[in-house]
């Protein structure tokens, strides 16, 4: 009779401490080997000088409700000049008994901006909710009919201003930027000269002289009586500079395409706007994603440019805060406070190219 052993028991051996876990990531990344040691004890010897007197500063020691005398007698940050001056600062000379307009108009810019970063909403009705919503903040900011008390532009500034002129340039500074590229890569020579000379040309000037332009020289050659918004003529400068920019993303993509993609669409039987619309773009358009964000963050920071050209967005209402002497010395205050409206708007941009990346990845 045989007689079978019983199984041993097996015993679970877990890897060490050391190489897994936090304990472990960080030998593999912050300490593995001197120089990266000496490199991550630096760091941490330079946040611990940095970190704890900015905390000090900014959180514990400072003012948030307090007037400017009470700012001038303490050790910390002064937030008061932002709390005190907040209206000011978002809507600049609009009135100030009518601000619930741009505030509601900002509002839902930002509702129609999250709703179609889903692509799933990407249909013909976010189209019309679109044109809806577009005409629904001009007549909030403007005014003039349904009882609206009409506003003048010249009085619209601040944080609306800032969002109008980013969003509406760089919204129409992409096709246009598109219409540039496949000009440019046109074989009929009047059309490819005129993308050429006008992409080199606008690339070949900064931001600053197009607004200068805009602002000075082009209302010479109107005729007499006949004006151009001011703030109009700074959207069309923007528009045009960051398309020129746009166009030699796209023409990038344009040209890493496998010619077997057009021969492939010409067998077919498409046409050549078939050809762009159905193959060509949407395969060229998703491989330049991270550059045209890069230029389209920049474009969305330059617009604090329009300060040169009189313009009060939101970086103009800053600055005119910061003369009144009541608070005067807390600028950084009120630019760190600039600087944190920007990071987000940029940080949101950026996340969505991500998203939307990973999303269009075909694994090709």
């Amino acid at each position: 009779m045989e007689h079978t052993l019983p199984p041993k028991a097996t015993v679970e051996i877990r890897p060490p401490v050391t190489e897994v876990g936090v304990i472990g990531w960080m030998k593999a990344n912050l300490f593995n080997g001197w120089y990266n040691s000496a490199l991550t004890l630096l760091v941490l010897y330079l946040l611990w000088l940095t970190v704890p007197p900015f905390v000090d500063w900014a959180l514990i020691n400072s003012t948030w409700i307090a007037g400017s005398d009470q700012c001038k007698a303490s050790d910390g940050a002064c937030w008061s000049v932002i709390t005190y001056n907040i209206r000011f600062i978002l809507f600049g000379f609009y009135p100030h008994d009518l601000q619930w307009r741009p505030l509601l108009a900002m509002a839902l810019l930002v509702a129609l901006l999250y709703y179609s970063q889903n692509r799933n909403h990407w249909h013909t009705s976010l189209a019309y909710a679109w044109v809806i919503g577009l005409f629904t903040m001009g007549l909030l900011l403007k005014g003039g009919l349904f009882g609206l008390e009409s506003v003048e532009s010249d009085n619209w500034g601040g944080l609306p201003l800032t969002l109008l002129l980013s969003v509406f340039g760089l919204t129409a500074a992409y096709p246009v930027g598109i219409i540039l590229a496949l000009g440019r890569q046109s074989e009929m020579p009047v059309i490819k000269s005129f993308c050429v000379v006008y992409i080199e040309l606008i690339r070949g000037v900064p931001l600053i002289s197009l607004l200068f332009m805009s602002s000075v020289v082009f209302p010479l050659f109107l005729p007499e009586g006949v004006t151009l918004n001011k703030i109009l003529r700074a959207q069309i400068a923007i528009i045009l500079f960051t398309a020129a920019y746009i166009a030699e993303v796209v023409r990038g993509g344009l040209q890493g395409m496998n010619k077997g993609q057009y021969e492939a669409a010409e067998s077919l039987g498409l046409n050549y706007l078939q050809t762009m619309r159905l193959v060509i773009l949407p395969q060229a358009l998703k491989i330049v994603i991270p550059p045209s964000v890069s230029i389209l963050i920049s474009a969305f920071k330059d617009t604090s440019l329009v300060v040169i050209i009189a313009l009060y967005d939101l970086l103009k209402t800053t600055q005119t805060t910061l003369t009144d002497p009541k608070w005067m010395g807390y600028s950084a205050e009120a630019y760190i406070f600039v600087a944190l409206i920007y990071f987000i708007c940029c940080f949101a941009m950026s996340n969505y190219s991500r998203r939307l990346e990973k999303e269009l990845d075909t694994g090709l």
